[in-house]
Formats: structure tokens, sequence, C-alpha cells
């Protein structure tokens, strides 16, 4: 009966986690705030509480989730409307190297040590730090580099190359289905796809892995049970 009791508790607890976990946004990891990361962790552990402690009243715990994810929403919609209080609850950018020179204080006040700053510059592709103009401690903790203009990569901006547009890729098969949504966004219909395929000497999309269409109609196809791909294109 207590393992029943459990298991109860623990599907429950899921899907209220799930839905206060939606309801805070989609942020990634590295865009988590140090406030949402600590909330994040809390609204876990009591989540896990609360489905193997059979003593504890579920509800409670659901309250305790809900007051938690309440207050990470308001503080989102107050760092989104004021700048003031955007700076006091989720800090600013510091400027650790400026024009190739370390700034020692902000690297302190940073809570970084030389090492730190050289390992995260090497992780970033900068062996030699005099190559970086500046570097910055974004208020998530990442560190962003910029290189000296002569070290930075070559654009085909640079060297006056005209590129053609790639735009993005539609996923039009899915593990042998059809995603008629996606082919709608690229005004085409499933009679379209069906006739491309055929030229293409597939008969039956659930035979495909996945299928994709670039910007200038270009499908690209995985069949299922091999590692190899085969692209075609038609005007």
């Amino acid at each position: 009966m207590d393992f029943f009791y459990v298991f109860i508790k623990a599907i429950a607890s899921i899907i209220v986690l799930f839905l206060f976990t939606k309801a805070m946004g989609r942020k990634q990891l590295s865009q988590l705030s140090l406030y949402d990361y600590v909330v994040g962790i809390t609204i876990g552990s009591v989540a896990a509480d609360i489905s193997i402690d059979l003593e504890s009243h579920f509800w409670y715990g659901v309250i305790v989730m809900a007051v938690y994810t309440i207050v990470s929403i308001l503080i989102s919609h107050f760092t989104a409307k004021s700048i003031k209080f955007r700076r006091f609850a989720t800090g600013v950018p510091i400027i650790i190297i400026e024009d190739g020179k370390i700034i020692e204080d902000n690297v302190e006040k940073s809570k970084l040590d030389i090492n730190d700053l050289l390992q995260e510059a090497r992780t970033n592709g900068y062996f030699d730090i005099s190559e970086i103009e500046f570097a910055i401690m974004e208020a998530n903790g990442k560190i962003s580099f910029l290189p000296k203009s002569k070290y930075a990569p070559l654009t085909p901006s640079d060297a006056k190359i005209k590129v053609d547009y790639k735009g993005l890729c539609s996923n039009l098969i899915i593990d042998g289905r059809i995603m008629s949504n996606n082919l709608k966004v690229i005004k085409k219909d499933d009679k379209w796809l069906l006739t491309r395929l055929k030229k293409e000497g597939y008969e039956n999309p659930k035979d495909l892995l996945l299928v994709t269409c670039d910007a200038k109609e270009k499908l690209t196809i995985y069949k299922k049970g091999e590692n190899s791909l085969k692209s075609g294109c038609f005007e």
C-alpha cells in the first residue's frame, strides 16, 4: 500500500513540477540567474521530498512549490520592466580584459583567478591571451571574448565574396511521419513531397527516418536502417 501511495505521489509531483517549470519559462541553464538556479534546485528538492515522505502532506509541498514559482515569475516580470531592479536581481556584465589588458580588480570582483580566466580563454579557442581585445563576464557567469581585429576570423564580407542565402531547413518527415504543418510553412503539400520522393526512388515515407528541405528546395533524405544519406535537387 505504501509503495502504491509513493508511486501516485511521485507521478503527481512530476506533473506539478512540469507545470510550474513551464510557467517559469524556457530559459536554458546557461541563461539562468543565480536566483533562478536556486529556485530550480529548491522546487526539485521539495518535489522529491513530498514524493517519498509518507507523513508529509502533499498539498503543503505543492503550496511551497507554487510560492517559489510565483515569486520567480514576479522577479522575471520586474526585471523585464525595471533596469534598476534587473541590475540588482541579475547583476551586470563585468569587463575583465579591456584593450588587451587584464583588469585585476574586476577579475577579483568576478570571483575568478588568472588560471580560471586562462582556462575560459582556451575553451573559447584563445591560447594566446594577447589576441583578445575584450573579455566580459556576463551576468549568467559566462565569459564573452572579442578578438583583436587582426586575429578575428575572416568573413565572406571581409573578402568581398558573394554568398547565397541558406535560410532554415524544414523537417518534412520525422520517423516516417509527414509533417504537414511544416509543409504548409514552405507553401507545399503532401502531394508535392510524395512526388519529390518518388523521383528520388522512395515510394513509402514510412521507410524514411528524416527528410529535410532547405530554402532552395533541396531535399536531404535519411533512410531508416542506414547510416548514409541521399541528397537531390529539382527545380
